[in-house]
């Protein structure tokens, strides 16, 4: 197996004027934050929002004319689909697509979208996958694998060839890892252009496949993570043989730095990532002993969030950050009580979301009244200095 920088150079030849060249621009804030010099990738600026769309084009552009005319098949939770299928469909080549049942409605209808047939059966991307080999068989189409194909990881790696273009001195690189397909031609690039680059690979706790293969067992898998996309039971073979050599270290990534890397990105940098889309920056946010000071390029992998799970996730950040806070607050079930407390709460400047009243409650006395007052404040000093104003006028919170 030969893998070198020159393939993805070729890629890129290949591929150049059919997929977005997307910006790459260095984030004040998040660097500010994180205490890095933050560049951020913008691939998820691509149409259909994911950097997957490399690979997938560079295998389609690579097929004989009786490939093309059968058709391809690939499995995929949802990024690899939608671009094989987009660039399929340009390219006047049938598409057939399988998805885990699991996948959110937002990708399998973009994928449906673009022309694709989707069959949604198995419970992960290994079952899928082992369906779509089979219907490959029946229908002789031509396989194109999502991650572990040479093809694939030249066209990923072009993510980072234009990254080291505009930015050669890059000295961290944090990238997912799902099935490697990414981080193999990222790394190549990296390693290539500048050998003293740190490529530091990032996995969701919930399934690091590629840190139980460098250790030498059976990766422990399975949970609902917010990053899908990488949710991957076990690492490809030709991935794993091109990245462990220039890999640096892995880092593993629980859920509450997933999600908080979403909400900066759509709170600071003002756009929609996907929980695999923010697993760079989240190792930032987990690891931060590892970024602080050097120049670090963050490739923002992909957007396609659903939109409900989004509202969830910036809503938790909203309460992580205690700008909505629930307030306890027992007094005497007399008339007024609420309205004394509301009128202060407004005059300390917040905002109130929500009122429950309780009047049976056995802890509570009797002659007594239990409010839970959801407020939404501008921060956590904000929070305390309205819950100290309640306990001044005799009406004392506590958070629940």
């Amino acid at each position: 197996m030969s893998f070198t920088l020159a393939d993805v150079r070729a890629a890129a030849e290949r591929i150049a004027g059919r997929v977005e060249r997307t910006p790459m621009r260095k984030s004040q804030t998040l660097s500010e934050i994180t205490g890095a010099e933050v560049w951020v990738k913008f691939e998820n600026l691509q149409f259909t929002a994911a950097y997957k769309e490399r690979g997938a084009l560079n295998t389609l552009l690579q097929l004989s004319d009786n490939e093309s005319r059968r058709g391809v098949i690939a499995a995929s939770a949802g990024n690899h689909s939608q671009g094989l299928a987009y660039h399929a469909a340009r390219l006047g080549i049938p598409v057939t697509i399988v998805m885990p049942r699991s996948t959110p409605f937002v990708k399998v209808q973009q994928t449906r979208a673009f022309g694709a047939e989707v069959v949604q059966d198995g419970d992960t991307y290994d079952e899928s996958a082992a369906i779509a080999r089979k219907l490959c068989d029946e229908r002789e189409l031509t396989f194109v694998h999502p991650f572990d194909d040479l093809k694939v990881m030249a066209g990923q790696g072009t993510v980072a060839l234009e990254m080291f273009e505009e930015q050669p001195d890059i000295e961290v690189l944090p990238v997912p890892i799902g099935g490697g397909g990414l981080i193999a031609g990222c790394a190549t690039v990296a390693k290539s252009i500048n050998p003293s680059c740190r490529v530091i690979g990032v996995e969701p706790a919930m399934y690091p496949s590629f840190t139980a293969r460098m250790q030498g067992i059976e990766a422990v898998t399975g949970g609902a993570t917010i990053a899908e996309g990488i949710a991957v039971k076990r690492v490809g073979d030709l991935t794993y043989g091109v990245a462990r050599p220039l890999i640096d270290e892995v880092l593993l990534l629980e859920e509450p730095f997933l999600e908080q890397a979403v909400a900066l990105f759509c709170n600071v940098e003002k756009t929609v990532a996907e929980g695999a889309g923010a697993a760079a920056l989240a190792a930032l946010l987990a690891y931060p002993d590892r970024f602080r000071g050097k120049k670090v390029g963050v490739i923002l992998c992909g957007g396609n969030i659903d939109t409900r799970l989004l509202a969830s996730v910036l809503t938790r950040q909203l309460v992580r950050d205690q700008r909505l806070v629930s307030l306890r607050i027992i007094g005497d079930d007399r008339p007024g009580l609420l309205a004394n407390v509301s009128a202060l709460i407004g005059q300390m400047g917040a905002n109130i979301v929500e009122v429950a009243h309780n009047r049976l409650a056995l802890d509570v006395p009797a002659k007594g009244a239990e409010f839970d007052i959801m407020i939404e404040t501008r921060d956590a000093r904000h929070t305390e200095e309205i819950m100290e104003a309640l306990r001044a006028r005799g009406y004392p919170p506590r958070a629940v």
